[in-house]
């Protein structure tokens, strides 16, 4: 690893992954590492070493550490208590994590969660809140594609009110732990058959269960390639979720924020309904919110 010497050291700690940024009084990225000590992986007392491994001797003299995501969570290096919504993007009141070496002082920044209907994030409010510092002045919503897809609504620096689909995570279980792994493929698409089972999804979502099932069916009786079934069920899914959250993104300002093809995914799918939106780059975004939660913690 290149020895360098940060003013701070950005960190985005998730479940599976963790990536750290030696950072500039200024902005200017110094040096990046990542490796897969998530949450999910380490007990409390296991945090701290993972860290050292991951920054080296990144810390020597200059030991502020701004970390967001599963860090804080109640089974993370220390629970960071949720901001209620509405809230800044960047929640205040850091959490600071205990810690053995002298010198080394780690913020967690707080997750948002709202009370009715009641759902939670952590880590996308730092990419909210990196978003809204590349884009200032921005009001609308941002879609937030992932295992668990969130839809924010943002107002004047604040989230405002937010909701979780689980589609990511509902395409990766059905189409590998239910009947549908025999016909759903790994890889392969269909641009067609997409677009034609989002559309369908949206305008009968209540139909959705029975055309998962068809699936299997039209794969049995008429030899549906496995790449068009991975992209009708993708369709299907989808379009359910954009029915659902079609209060949120009507009418409305919108932001995906991602990379690759499942933002694009969702971007196309939007635009299918007179409904563009602007893509973000979701590393980007990340970096720019734990940038501006530097700054909050400098004053």
């Amino acid at each position: 690893m290149a020895s360098v010497t940060p003013d701070w050291i950005a960190v985005d700690w998730g479940t599976s992954n963790v990536r750290a940024w030696a950072m500039s009084a200024s902005g200017t990225v110094m040096a990046e590492a990542g490796s897969d000590k998530g949450m999910g992986k380490l007990s409390r007392d296991g945090f701290e070493p993972a860290l050292k491994d991951l920054i080296g001797d990144w810390t020597s003299g200059h030991g502020t550490v701004i970390a967001c995501g599963m860090v804080g969570a109640r089974q993370g290096w220390i629970e960071a208590p949720y901001a209620h919504t509405p809230c800044p993007a960047t929640p205040v009141g850091f959490i600071a994590a205990p810690t053995t070496v002298p010198g080394l002082n780690v913020h967690i920044i707080p997750g948002i969660a709202q009370l009715q209907p009641a759902d939670v994030m952590r880590g996308e409010e730092t990419q909210i809140a990196g978003f809204l510092a590349l884009n200032p002045g921005w009001d609308g919503v941002l879609c937030m594609p992932g295992t668990h897809t969130k839809w924010v609504q943002v107002s004047a620096g604040d989230v405002v009110s937010f909701q979780t689909f689980m589609t990511g995570e509902l395409f990766a279980t059905i189409s590998t732990t239910t009947v549908l792994r025999h016909t759903v493929g790994a890889e392969g698409w269909d641009d067609d058959a997409f677009n034609a089972a989002l559309s369908d999804s949206i305008s009968k979502p209540e139909r959705m269960a029975a055309r998962l099932f068809s699936l299997r069916a039209e794969h049995l009786l008429h030899g549906l390639n496995p790449a068009t079934a991975r992209a009708r069920l993708s369709g299907l899914l989808i379009g359910a979720e954009l029915a659902a959250s079609r209060p949120y993104w009507l009418g409305q300002q919108i932001g995906v924020i991602g990379a690759g093809t499942v933002a694009r995914l969702y971007v196309n799918a939007l635009a299918q309904q007179s409904a563009p939106a602007t893509m973000a780059n979701g590393a980007a975004v990340t970096l720019a919110g734990l940038s501006a939660a530097y700054r909050r913690l400098k004053g």
